[in-house]
């Protein structure tokens, strides 16, 4: 059974309304609008998203600056060494007036989860995302609650000083669709950035764009792009490529594959288009893939990094071919002009 396509005023509103996210966003986080637009397509794919880099460069501002866009609740919670799993999921308290349990929940009951420094949190807190991050809800004490949807949680880590911290565990950082980097700003960047807070901050003056349900009316709508077979065999090959390379002693698991493809889904329809290309697949290939592998000892001596590995295989895997004649050729030449 075919999955119908969305209509053009579906994709429009979805252009709409991501640009005009995107849009407050890049007024506080200026000159990175390619990084701004792969955070909206993890929004959109229903993934989540790890900010890995040095202090200061703003990670945990992208990540109140997307929860201002959106008039949804959201939960910050500041990862330290003595916090337990019952301070993210909540507890379950004795009222002596009732006779009754009474289940208070924590902060990951938010659409928006701002997870400060994850990897100073002991893994036995960390773990406590973990059902959350891949099955919406979590269990207390016996009894499993849903969470709100849309659910994001976006989670930020030093890579430098690791003084007091723990690596995240494999199992988790699979959970994260795609992990980015922000990087240092240009210099011109930086003087507007300068100029912007000098006086105020930004944050501020940040006011929501749309709400939750217009996000997960989106959600639905870029989940239902058309990707075509050869998209998909593409995005397989991929995955299957870093599961023999030499240079890696893990690869990517079968999860990786299917958040790779909704992430492209989202990505080609925040850029308008109802189909998937293999450019969203190329582009999106080291941010959700990178995270997920170690590199082999030799790899690691030779000074390669995963990420290196993962722009190799793109270079050599072949592209998908279409067969002549097929709509999704003459789609794909359409989207290449």
């Amino acid at each position: 059974m075919l999955q119908p396509t969305p209509t053009a005023d579906q994709l429009d509103e979805l252009v709409d309304v991501t640009g005009r996210i995107m849009t407050g966003v890049e007024t506080v986080l200026s000159g990175r609008p390619d990084l701004v637009r792969l955070t909206v397509a993890v929004l959109l794919a229903e993934g989540h998203l790890l900010l890995e880099d040095v202090p200061g460069v703003g990670k945990t501002t992208l990540a109140k600056a997307l929860a201002r866009t959106i008039d949804c609740t959201v939960g910050r919670i500041q990862f330290t060494p003595d916090l337990l799993p019952s301070d993210l999921t909540g507890v379950t308290i004795y009222r002596s007036e009732s006779h009754e349990f009474e289940f208070r929940p924590g902060p990951i009951f938010s659409h928006i989860v701002i997870g400060d420094e994850i990897n100073r949190a002991s893994p036995k807190t960390q773990s406590a995302l973990l059902e959350s991050m891949q099955e919406a809800h979590t269990t207390v004490d016996g009894t499993t609650y849903a969470l709100p949807r849309p659910f994001l949680v976006i989670a930020t880590q030093n890579p430098i000083e690791m003084e007091g911290t723990y690596p995240l565990p494999e199992a988790q950082r699979d959970r994260f669709m795609a992990r980015l980097a922000i990087g240092y700003p240009g210099a011109q960047a930086e003087l507007e950035m300068l100029e912007r807070q000098e006086t105020t901050d930004p944050l501020d003056h940040l006011h929501a764009v749309t709400d939750a349900a217009t996000v997960l009316r989106l959600i639905t709508v870029a989940r239902s792009l058309y990707a075509a077979p050869a998209v998909k065999r593409y995005v397989v090959a991929l995955v299957e490529e870093t599961r023999q390379d030499d240079g890696l002693r893990l690869g990517a698991s079968p999860r990786a594959a299917i958040q790779l493809l909704r992430a492209a889904k989202s990505l080609a329809a925040i850029n308008g288009r109802d189909h998937v290309l293999p450019d969203d697949v190329q582009t999106l290939a080291e941010p959700v893939l990178a995270h997920r592998l170690l590199p082999s000892t030799q790899a690691r001596l030779a000074g390669r990094s995963p990420a290196d590995t993962i722009r190799d295989l793109v270079a050599r895997v072949p592209l998908p071919t279409y067969a002549p004649g097929s709509l999704d050729a003459a789609r794909a030449r359409r989207a290449t002009g």
